[in-house]
């Protein structure tokens, strides 16, 4: 009898810990998941994801650059990707996500370290940026806007 009880005792606290287990994934947890991704992909050159996490309505303000919408930004990306000159290491650090409803602001910092492939000589370049995202009807969150900035 005791046994039984162990074994309904058990079964009943896994039970419990079912819906625990299936609660859904937070926004903030999908959108460091997605950038994530993003940044194996870049690092592995896979121009043909790399534009996945971008909305179609995208408008990207980087210093020193005119703004570019998602067919600009997509074409860049796909060149230097494609640059067999050069090879590329970006690193991502996240200050923090802030979601709401369907919205997400996202502090970031990049660190692009750009290799010479004939020379060897490399550069690293620090950008402080702000991405938003929003989630599409897909339920996939993309990046609507972002500003990045070199630190001075």
């Amino acid at each position: 009898m005791r046994l039984i009880s162990l074994v309904a005792g058990g079964c009943l606290a896994g039970l419990s810990i079912a819906p625990a287990l299936a609660q859904p994934v937070s926004a903030e947890a999908e959108i460091r998941g997605a950038l994530t991704q993003w940044v194996a992909d870049f690092n592995a050159g896979r121009a043909d994801k790399v534009c996945g996490i971008y909305a179609p309505s995208l408008r990207a303000d980087v210093r020193g650059v005119p703004e570019r919408d998602f067919d600009a930004h997509c074409k860049l990306l796909h060149e230097v990707l494609g640059d067999p000159s050069r090879s590329f290491s970006l690193k991502l650090a996240l200050k923090d996500v802030v979601a709401e409803r369907d919205m997400a602001a996202v502090r970031l910092v990049w660190t692009l370290t750009t290799r010479d492939n004939a020379t060897g000589q490399a550069s690293t370049a620090e950008k402080q940026g702000l991405d938003i995202f929003g989630k599409g009807s897909d339920g996939a969150w993309r990046i609507l806007r972002f500003m990045n900035y070199e630190q001075p």
